[in-house]
């Protein structure tokens, strides 16, 4: 793969701007060559399957190619904290994590930087990097693109925000979210197609896909759903965030400059067991570090709310 050819005129996410990012010139996104992280962490608070006991080896990327008013870590995505690092750095980090003893890689908002990425895991792969590697994503991702990760990542963690185009336009910039989101989960669960778990529940190959509802939104949350059961299968692991707070630009919304009721995220729970899927987790009500349930019993019995 010739990043630098790549990133002469960039067009490895849907904005499609053209920057050659080689010069200095930065993407619709913010980010420029070299890949740039803000964070390198053990988190503990993502679904179990992906946390485990050990926790997840999280690499946050700076810059996002959305622009979500609501973001709630807007200090990297938007404003771009954080540190260049060169690929083989990038490679180093994942073996460091390995290292540290966590149940996966976790790559979260890696789109920026795909085929940079793309090589530093085909490097560490090389050097013996062996634990399962997470693609954390707010699902704006081209086809094309995703390519370059088969047989390089392991679990898909897409997130699938809305369907409304009006929506996706008013809080995240992106008319046409609910399409290119269709299209990239679909290929993920091509390249991913059966979820394998461990004996201890820890996921190794697969999917889980992540909808936080908002305030107001629960009848998108609806479509949402019923969108994931139409692409991906009644089977399809599904993921329901609460954990929404009215940061960043948030309060210059009003319809969405308030805590998410119960009432709101009780419907989406219940239309998910009315169309008929059949794996999710829900999140317990606390705060951001929520503890994740799974929404069936071991025996598929609905769980109470």
């Amino acid at each position: 793969m010739q990043v630098e050819k790549i990133m002469s005129a960039c067009r490895i996410c849907p904005r499609n701007c053209g920057a050659n990012r080689t010069i200095g010139q930065k993407g619709q996104c913010g980010a420029g060559l070299l890949p740039k992280i803000a964070l390198v962490s053990t988190h503990m608070w993502e679904e179990y399957p992906i946390s485990g006991t050990k926790g997840s080896g999280t690499v946050f990327f700076s810059h996002c190619n959305l622009r979500c008013v609501f973001c709630q870590n807007y200090t990297i995505s938007t404003e771009g904290y954080g540190i260049e690092v060169t690929i083989n750095r990038l490679a180093e980090i994942f073996l460091e994590q390995q290292a540290r003893g966590v149940h996966n890689i976790n790559l979260v908002s890696a789109a920026q930087y795909l085929p940079q990425t793309a090589q530093a895991l085909q490097l560490a792969k090389e050097s013996g990097l062996h634990i399962p590697v997470v693609y954390n994503t707010n699902g704006y991702e081209t086809v094309a693109s995703l390519r370059w990760l088969e047989g390089l990542v392991d679990i898909y963690l897409p997130d699938f925000k809305y369907v409304s185009q009006e929506t996706a336009s008013r809080y995240s910039h992106a008319a046409d979210y609910a399409k290119i989101a269709e299209a990239a989960l679909a290929e993920m669960r091509r390249q991913q197609s059966q979820d394998i778990f461990y004996a201890d529940g820890l996921m190794q190959k697969g999917m889980i896909v992540r909808h936080m509802v908002l305030p107001g939104q629960y009848r998108d949350s609806f479509l949402v759903l019923e969108k994931i059961k139409e692409v991906l299968g009644e089977d399809t692991y599904v993921s329901l965030l609460r954990q929404y707070t009215p940061l960043y630009r948030a309060t210059e919304y009003r319809e969405i400059n308030r805590l998410l009721t119960s009432f709101e995220y009780d419907k989406v729970i219940d239309h998910f067991f009315q169309i008929g899927l059949h794996h999710g987790y829900m999140q317990e009500k606390s705060a951001a570090k929520a503890a994740y349930t799974p929404l069936f019993n071991g025996e598929g019995v609905r769980r109470g709310i």
